[in-house]
């Protein structure tokens, strides 16, 4: 049996939310609009209310979204910083930063790591 474990890296519990077709529905619903209450994302989700909420915890945990209370309906609205972190991800993953390089091909054989420069030679 093989345990999951939650990672603590911010960047990859924001990913890692943002990869479910249900939030990123969410996220779309609520980039087109300044806020959504809560009641209202089950017209846009195929999904019943208490999903809805399950997801909506997991989007403000990864800090995707920000959520205020107002009697008794939450609203929701995309985080003022998600565009500006998810830029930052995709920056790090740029070429040049380090990290394995993937070229215009897919799968396995595709992953390359950049060519080392040969030492000169004591010759030269």
């Amino acid at each position: 049996m093989r345990v999951m474990v939650k990672s603590l890296d911010p960047d990859i519990q924001l990913l890692a939310a943002l990869a479910d077709p249900t939030r990123m529905e969410i996220l779309r619903e609520l980039a087109g609009q300044p806020e959504v209450c809560a009641c209202d994302f089950t017209s846009c989700c195929t999904v019943s209310q208490p999903t809805v909420s399950h997801h909506l915890k997991v989007l403000r945990d990864a800090g995707a979204v920000t959520s205020e209370r107002r009697g008794n309906w939450v609203f929701y609205r995309l985080a003022p910083n998600l565009k500006d972190r998810l830029g930052a991800i995709a920056q790090g993953l740029a070429p040049g930063n380090g990290l394995i390089q993937v070229s215009g091909l897919r799968g396995r054989a595709a992953r390359t790591r950049p060519t080392p420069v040969p030492a000169p030679s004591a010759s030269a």
